[in-house]
């Protein structure tokens, strides 16, 4: 009977412990990462997004050769099964050239 009370009071104590819920964990809940649709593109000027796109769009045309086999082969899920054992480029090769003497 003491054994169990004893456990009793240590399980109690043990549950007040682990359940403490301090000041400095409800601080994240003040500030909250959302902000209202009206500000949500205020912080980037519309001379920016431009200057973004006009970016992007460079980015887009200059890509290197890699970097286009590598979308075309995450395309066709075969492909990139095949390109997690043996990479992109040899997924690249079985795939989508086409092979030498094969009309």
């Amino acid at each position: 009977m003491r054994s169990l009370l004893l456990l009793t009071i240590l399980a109690a104590l043990a549950v007040l412990t682990l359940c403490y819920e301090s000041h400095e964990s409800m601080e994240s809940y003040e500030i909250s990462p959302f902000i209202n649709r009206r500000n949500a593109n205020t912080f980037m000027s519309p001379q920016q997004r431009w200057l973004a796109k006009a970016q992007e769009r460079v980015r887009e045309r200059s890509k290197p050769a890699y970097e286009i086999n590598r979308e075309a082969c995450d395309d066709y899920k075969i492909c990139e099964r095949y390109a997690m054992l043996y990479g992109y480029n040899a997924a690249y090769n079985r795939y989508f050239r086409k092979r030498r003497g094969v009309n």
